[in-house]
């Protein structure tokens, strides 16, 4: 999956280990792994005391596969096209830790068969996370993640989370009325307020060069410290939080996340299955520096190829003077 960058069906891995495609279809069909998998993969490399969750979904895209044909494929809302595409929602739970260490550490692939909202996925994820040895310290998401009921959870598990919400949130500063979050005044250092149904938060306001505004709101357990948390804090988490972001676009551009051909449930999930191993493999070469980047390997790898190739291309026996 790391070495292919176009190819990464079960014909071609057949002809790179010349072995029969058969074999790795019986691969895809034959395994079934579980999020626990992933999370003993990767549980050796980072420190789970003390991290960062980030929580967040994204749409592997399939928009010529026929809905019906597997029943992951369906329509899910995307941010990057603003309207709902076929494909499977993946979302996932990806930790970081005091080093910088990055991965993936559970998973849920959308399934309707479940009757499952994304949230009530995350919220499972989490105390599995926590069931398995994790203690993280605080988790961000954006605003699809922060109704009062994943903002309730958070707080009983013990966790600081910073989490976008929307412009009309109802917010108000202690003995005043509740009012939408977009009207209030608030500073570069942020706003202590109360959520409506929650508690206590501080507010942070974003604005972008044309002119749009994000809100986020951020809990600390401890309050009393809440009034310390500055600009500087709030953009180190935010910082953490785009991690997330640019997992997401290594698998489906390094990992070969989208590009299975098979419609059988059980071999798309051991094939996304790959893919999640196969991106921690390159932040485990990363952080041995083994490459410089993420985007590295896959230049590295063809770069002795195509110059022995356009070598032997200049060589006198092929060229067309000779």
């Amino acid at each position: 999956m790391l070495s292919e960058p176009k190819y990464t069906g079960c014909c071609r891995l057949a002809e790179i280990l010349e072995i029969s495609r058969h074999s790795t279809n019986r691969f895809l069909l034959r395994e079934q792994y579980e999020p626990i998998d992933l999370f003993r993969e990767v549980q050796g490399n980072l420190n789970l005391i003390g991290g960062v969750l980030s929580g967040d979904d994204t749409v592997i895209e399939k928009h010529y596969s026929q809905v019906g044909k597997a029943h992951l494929i369906n329509y899910y809302w995307s941010g990057k096209h603003q309207k709902a595409i076929k494909g499977i929602n993946l979302i996932t739970l990806y930790y970081t830790d005091y080093d910088g260490k990055s991965m993936p550490i559970n998973y849920r692939l959308y399934d309707p068969l479940d009757n499952k909202t994304k949230n009530d996925y995350l919220r499972e994820m989490i105390v599995e996370v926590i069931k398995w040895g994790g203690k993280p310290s605080t988790i961000t998401t954006d605003c699809w993640y922060s109704s009062k009921e994943n903002l309730r959870f958070f707080r009983d598990k013990e966790l600081n989370f910073q989490v976008g919400i929307a412009k009309n949130r109802q917010v108000k500063v202690e003995g005043g009325k509740y009012q939408r979050v977009e009207e209030l005044e608030i500073t570069n250092n942020g706003l202590i307020v109360i959520i409506k149904e929650f508690g206590k938060v501080k507010i942070f306001k974003r604005t972008f060069k044309h002119g749009s505004c994000r809100y986020y709101a951020t809990f600390l357990y401890d309050e009393s410290k809440l009034m310390d948390w500055k600009r500087d804090d709030f953009r180190e988490l935010q910082t953490i939080h785009w991690g997330i972001e640019c997992y997401h676009r290594a698998l489906k551009q390094l990992s070969g996340l989208s590009k299975f051909q098979v419609r059988t449930t059980k071999a798309i999930v051991t094939h996304i299955f790959c893919s999640l191993r196969a991106f921690c493999q390159l932040e485990l070469m990363r952080i041995k520096a083994t490459i410089e980047s993420w985007y590295s390997l896959q230049r590295e790898l063809s770069l002795k190829v195509a110059r022995e190739f356009i070598l032997e291309q200049l060589s006198p026996t092929n060229s067309l003077t000779a």
